[in-house]
């Protein structure tokens, strides 16, 4: 059962030294440290993730394929960050790995890609689960190509995906599926591995959001045996750089939109520009940090999965202490997933309201005592339409990382009562 397994007091995973290597987890503000909640939007980072975007502009600031030391420099920075990302996703080999701007630009990259292969009658998946960026992309394109969307919607009483729903939305002409491996909103993890099962059965692409959940989880692109993913490594403890993974043959057949001459290899292909040499050491940084919580493993692979593994457990002894302290303030609604059995399939990001209260009130109001957190629709502009609250200001989002701690949530508890009260 859960409590015996998950409870924090029980979890070998100990915040309190990892909150050491963070500057800003040791900043004061109005004399007292802040509590990022607002980890949904972007994490903090720790120091070496700082210093080694602080050496990359340093030592690295030299553009690639130059026959210098400046440029071998730069060279072995993106090939260091494509292996640490490809041993993050469990690719198969490192240039499946493409990096960007952004999630949101990648995936209208890639989108404008695939739908060249589209006719009209074709049709696509998105469900009412996904934030934006793995909406909208997808939808201009089927405008452009004159296919049509098909939704897959979620329960509003648990917000869990309606994946009973799928089969009767594809068929043969089925081109696409995409899906959210974790909502950014009520946290709702569905069963991606399933889903691509369903739909590579019809013949149609999986494309996986894996934003929100590749900070709470192990991800695993050979076993969910999804087409593409994509995440952004601000929400693990890195820089400002998306990251996408393709099955090799996919990028090497697709058309990529970029200048001449385009590079062979299918990773170069798809990276439009000159990349952030200095974000992707950080970002290297990052997944190394990850790595490191691990322990002593054979690999960083390895590394990776324990890490996740020690702090998923310990986010979720967090999400039910939590859900548990929070069945004490009067008027307040939680959103998503509140079985404390279930915890699994959730990440610790709670979507809430406060009898009373405006989203924006509540935010603002946690805001003067410094605990951070996030109010409106976050982008999940689809979840607050399902849900009847995208006109309503949409919901106050709270999210754990696993640099947070139960003092913090207490805290958040006592501020939540005095406003109830």
């Amino acid at each position: 059962m859960y409590n015996s397994v998950m409870n924090t007091s029980t979890s070998p995973f100990n915040p309190i030294p990892l909150r050491a290597q963070f500057p800003a987890l040791q900043t004061m503000t109005n004399g007292r440290t802040p509590i990022y909640f607002d980890g949904p939007g972007g994490t903090q980072v720790p120091q070496r993730v700082i210093q080694a975007m602080t050496h990359g502009l340093t030592h690295n600031m030299s553009n690639v394929g130059g026959p210098f030391a400046a440029s071998h420099r730069a060279n072995d920075t993106v090939t260091a960050a494509r292996q640490a990302a490809a041993d993050l996703l469990n690719a198969r080999r490192p240039d499946e790995i493409v990096f960007g701007q952004n999630m949101t630009s990648l995936t209208f990259s890639v989108s404008r890609a695939i739908a060249r292969t589209w006719q009209e009658g074709d049709n696509i998946i998105l469900t009412r689960l996904d934030h934006d960026a793995n909406i909208s992309p997808w939808l201009l394109a089927a405008a452009d190509k004159g296919v049509t969307v098909r939704w897959l919607d979620f329960d509003p009483t648990d917000c869990t995906l309606r994946l009973d729903a799928l089969p009767a939305l594809l068929d043969s002409r089925t081109r696409l599926l995409a899906i959210t491996h974790a909502s950014n909103a009520v946290g709702t993890i569905p069963n991606v591995a399933r889903a691509a099962q369903m739909a590579h059965a019809a013949g149609a692409l999986v494309y996986v959001d894996a934003v929100h959940y590749t900070p709470h989880g192990p991800v695993d692109v050979q076993a969910l045996d999804c087409d593409f993913l994509v995440c952004s490594s601000y929400k693990y403890f890195g820089p400002h750089t998306g990251v996408l993974y393709g099955k090799y043959d996919l990028l090497d057949d697709l058309i990529a939109y970029k200048v001449r001459p385009a590079p062979s290899k299918p990773a170069g292909k798809w990276e439009t520009g000159t990349q952030s040499f200095e974000s992707l050491t950080a970002v290297t940084a990052a997944i190394n940090y990850l790595a490191d919580i691990g322990g002593d493993q054979p690999t960083r692979r390895a590394q990776l999965v324990q890490a996740m593994t020690l702090t998923s457990q310990y986010e979720m002894g967090l999400s039910d202490y939590f859900l548990r302290g929070a069945t004490a303030v009067p008027g307040l609604h939680i959103y998503g997933i509140t079985d404390l059995e279930r915890l699994d399939e959730r990440t610790p990001t709670f979507a809430v309201s406060l009898d009373g209260y405006t989203p924006a009130e509540v935010a603002a109001k946690l805001g003067e005592q410094d605990i951070y957190v996030w109010h409106g629709h976050y982008y999940a502009i689809a979840v607050m339409e399902r849900l009847g609250l995208l006109d309503k200001g949409g919901l106050v989002r709270i999210g754990f990382a696993h640099y947070n701690t139960r003092d913090e949530i207490d805290q958040l508890l006592a501020a939540l009562q005095e406003m109830a009260a």
